[in-house]
């Protein structure tokens, strides 16, 4: 059978002023896509369906019409857990018209779905954090171990009190007594999460800037060999480059957000993942490309010519753009900048003047010229910018007044 993977959607959210609403709409169109051209026979969508607790009409409205299609209107069983971003109660909210299209959405963590079916397929089995399918044309069960995103009373309640000791402990013993009781190599054996997961002593992965922390300290990091020997594929989700944490036999993937969210993801390229399973035998996967949506880029420049030249032959991206000069830019110069492209998230000036030394001193002559003085103590507090002529003009008003 085939399976498609994907994660971190983030509906809803922006990039500072900017909305990414349309580029939303267009990266799950091409989603869509992915899963009928290669005939995925189920969706898993790895939490963080949202941006927030609270998603806005628009955003909630493009999570419902692509779920939908993604199921092909009861044909195709989707599953969609949350994530830290999204409210467990807002998920499970649409349960029963959401059964009636083929989609099961899990909001909490040791949730039981109530077994049902559709035309198309069937939950044969259901405890706490797992279910069984039985889906037309494939005749073997897959089963499905799921566990969407525990904040920290949640954690508490589901794991107790000391749970930095006790979060890998109990998530393996619990995930192994289900593997245990249901996953033998007569069906395809999946596990879906929302964790901030690592391999035992490997190096610290970095979540996106902008994420709401998952990993404080080691407290919430899961280990990787806490997944049952059963589990062929894991499907991730929260950190938003594709990577396999795994073993090339037992993939454990996140799947990557399907675009570029902070520009400490400037560059990524951005996949689903499609898996090719059956029973008893070691599961392929290959990372399908997305190619919708602008890129984010961070530039560096030293002329306002070079600047507004990239700019114009640039124009689908986002850019963080820093400028190098030897003084403050002038209005003039911010408003060509800005004319120049759209897509400006931040400005940054950066003088070339050296700073004083930590250890130098300045003696301020206060007979000085006021003018003298105010050039002074701006070039102290900018990191070294000397006052334009605009800036003093404005100075010079604001005395005269």
């Amino acid at each position: 059978m085939k399976i498609l993977h994907t994660a971190d959607w983030h509906l809803g959210k922006r990039l500072d002023r900017f909305s990414r609403l349309e580029e939303q709409i267009l990266v799950m169109e091409e989603i869509i896509k992915i899963a009928d051209e290669e005939h995925a026979e189920l969706i898993l969508v790895a939490g963080d369906l949202f941006d927030n607790f609270n998603p806005g009409v628009e955003a909630a409205e493009l999570f419902y019409k692509t779920l939908k299609r993604l199921s092909l209107n009861g044909k195709r069983p989707v599953i969609a857990i949350s994530g830290n971003h999204d409210s467990p109660s807002l998920i499970n909210a649409p349960d029963p018209l959401a059964r009636e299209c083929g989609i099961i959405l899990i909001g909490h963590p040791k949730a039981e779905i109530a077994p049902f079916g559709t035309e198309y397929f069937n939950i044969i089995n259901s405890k706490e954090g797992f279910i069984e399918l039985k889906i037309d044309g494939i005749n073997f069960p897959v089963r499905i171990l799921h566990t969407p995103f525990a904040n920290e009373i949640r954690l508490k309640e589901y794991f107790g009190e000391n749970k930095e000791e006790e979060i890998n402990k109990v998530l393996s013993q619990t995930w192994k007594n289900i593997a245990d009781e249901f996953c033998d190599d007569s069906g395809v054996n999946l596990l879906t999460a929302h964790l901030y997961m690592n391999k035992r002593g490997a190096e610290i992965l970095e979540e996106p800037e902008g994420e709401k922390p998952i990993k404080i300290g080691n407290a919430d990091l899961i280990f990787s060999d806490s997944i049952p020997e059963q589990i062929q594929y894991t499907a991730l989700g929260h950190l938003h480059a594709f990577q396999n944490i795994g073993t090339k036999e037992k993939p454990v993937i996140y799947s990557s957000s399907p675009l570029c969210y902070s520009f400490s993801e400037a560059g990524q390229t951005k996949y689903v993942s499609i898996i090719d399973a059956e029973p008893g035998k070691v599961v392929s996967y290959e990372k399908k490309k997305l190619t919708s949506g602008r890129t984010l880029v961070r530039k560096t420049f030293t002329s306002i010519e070079d600047t507004v030249q990239w700019l114009s032959e640039n124009p689908n991206t986002f850019i963080e753009l820093t400028l190098e000069s030897e003084t403050f830019l002038t209005a003039d110069e911010r408003r060509l900048i800005y004319q120049s492209h759209n897509g400006i998230v931040h400005l940054i000036p950066k003088v070339r003047n050296l700073e004083l030394g930590e250890n130098q001193t300045h003696e301020i002559n206060l007979s000085q010229d006021i003018n003298i003085l105010f050039k002074d103590y701006f070039k102290s507090r900018s990191g070294g910018q000397e006052a334009n002529e605009e800036l003093m003009n404005l100075f010079n008003e604001i005395l005269n007044a």
